[in-house]
């Protein structure tokens, strides 16, 4: 027990607080890392957009966590399914305990918890990419974080959770975040529909190296957003971050040779997407298990998240950055493995007492983490497709832009700027060389010629006298 003099308060351990709020710098990178994941594997004309879309998520959710959002997820005298108004705009929140642990206050609980709300929507979000209008989608991060992430994280991690009463296990996520966000995406690319050009024209990441540097940008992140759930800078912590970096390595290579299988190249998207899987897969355990059990996670979803790409070619639909393939998809391995794997020991390493999973030989976990899995993607999927729906109806609201914006791109069309101007400038400078010496050679090649030569397309042909 430290000396009284040595506490904040002589009641908080500043060691757990630091660590806290270091977790929740993290926790907050992982969202411009997101964008420039995103962003690198659009094409050029929609990479502001992706990004600055991002980060405004931490504005629009920064704002309904203070308001409603910590309230209704973590008011401690709510119900089952949602919480109260307790504390909205953070009312009684005066730094007492938290009840995550009473070594920190309250208000570094919601702080923290605030960015995981943030993430959420900005995973969502990239299934829309390229076609969605911005206004109304920021209308709809507030209203859907409020609706579904709310609720879903209520049941999952508030003391009086129908799903943390029943005895299940999800310590950073798995239900809340990446199934939530990639039901969330599923119904948002159904409901806008296609890509124009979506099965004919080729839709290659603009920029890899931007998918690099998001990847490395969302790895260091997720220290903070597995290790910083232990909600103190103890052992389990550890065991946590361990286990995401070996799930993340191992995941990153499975994806890479699943590639080279069929390719023969050694890909660096496809590293970074099994990285992102085996991130999102060990996520729901990562301070349940043990390092040697990350393997599993790893290997399991960079396989199954790398088969779930081909979901949106057999089904038919959009996801334009294959959210719900890795989020998903990965949620759902996720939290089956933690049912297997989950161990009593590694929780007491922070004096949690769980039955364990599987290995525990507690087999009945896995139906409970089955349950929450399809109680979340059900929950999801059905209330993301009403409110977009019902938006959609509202005039002033409609979710799509038009063909020509489309064409356009987002970033001239709805914010008139360009992530790649001098670029742009560039090729339109070239484009119109060519178009002049075009023009020079028909009119000397008219000159020549008794008849008149058109030209359109780089396509030549006779006139109407031919």
């Amino acid at each position: 027990m430290a000396e009284p003099a040595t506490l904040v308060d002589n009641r908080y351990y500043p060691g757990d607080i630091a660590w806290m709020l270091i977790c929740t710098a993290q926790v907050w990178l992982m969202v411009p890392g997101i964008g420039y994941f995103y962003s690198g594997m659009a094409r050029s004309k929609n990479a502001l957009s992706l990004i600055l879309l991002c980060v405004l998520c931490v504005a629009v959710v920064s704002v309904q966590w203070f308001v409603i959002g910590y309230s209704l997820t973590f008011s401690t005298k709510g119900g089952s399914f949602i919480g109260n108004v307790d504390h909205a705009f953070f009312i009684n929140l005066k730094g007492d305990p938290s009840f995550a642990n009473p070594r920190i206050p309250d208000t570094v609980h919601a702080i923290y918890q605030g960015m995981f709300a943030a993430v959420t929507p900005a995973l969502a979000i990239g299934a829309a990419a390229e076609r969605a209008r911005v206004v109304p989608m920021l209308i709809f991060i507030f209203i859907w974080t409020t609706l579904v992430y709310d609720v879903i994280a209520s049941w999952s991690w508030s003391l009086n959770g129908w799903y943390a009463q029943l005895g299940g296990l999800d310590f950073a996520g798995g239900t809340p975040v990446h199934i939530t966000s990639g039901a969330a995406a599923l119904a948002y690319c159904i409901v806008l529909g296609k890509r124009h050009g979506h099965g004919t024209d080729e839709f290659k990441p603009h920029n890899v190296a931007n998918v690099v540097l998001g990847t490395a940008m969302l790895w260091f992140g997720w220290f903070g957003f597995n290790g910083g759930s232990a909600y103190s800078a103890n052992l389990r912590s550890v065991m946590a971050i361990t286990s995401s970096n070996l799930a993340a390595s191992v995941g990153g290579i499975t994806w890479m040779l699943l590639d080279y299988r069929l390719e023969k190249k050694l890909s660096a998207l496809g590293f970074c997407s099994g990285a992102i899987a085996g991130l999102v897969c060990v996520t729901p355990g990562s301070g349940y298990i043990k390092p040697q059990s990350a393997i599993a996670f790893g290997i399991v979803g960079g396989t199954f998240c790398n088969l779930a790409v081909k979901l949106k070619h057999l089904l038919d639909f959009d996801d334009a950055l294959d959210v719900f393939a890795v989020h998903g998809v990965g949620g759902i391995c996720g939290n089956l493995l933690t049912g297997i794997f989950a161990q009593k020991e590694v929780a007491a390493l922070s004096d949690e007492v769980i039955k364990g999973g599987w290995l525990d030989g507690n087999w009945v976990q896995v139906l409970y983490q089955l349950a929450d899995s399809c109680a979340g993607l059900a929950y999801s999927f059905c209330i993301t497709y009403i409110i977009l729906f019902l938006m959609d109806k509202v005039p002033g609201l409609s979710l799509r832009i038009d063909p020509d914006s489309e064409h356009l791109g987002i970033d001239e069309a709805e914010l008139g700027e360009l992530a790649y101007y001098h670029v742009d400038r560039v090729a339109n400078m070239v484009h119109l060389q060519n178009s002049n010496m075009n023009t020079n050679a028909i009119s000397i090649n008219h000159d020549k010629s008794s008849g008149s030569i058109m030209q359109s397309n780089n396509q030549y042909f006779g006139d109407s006298n031919h």
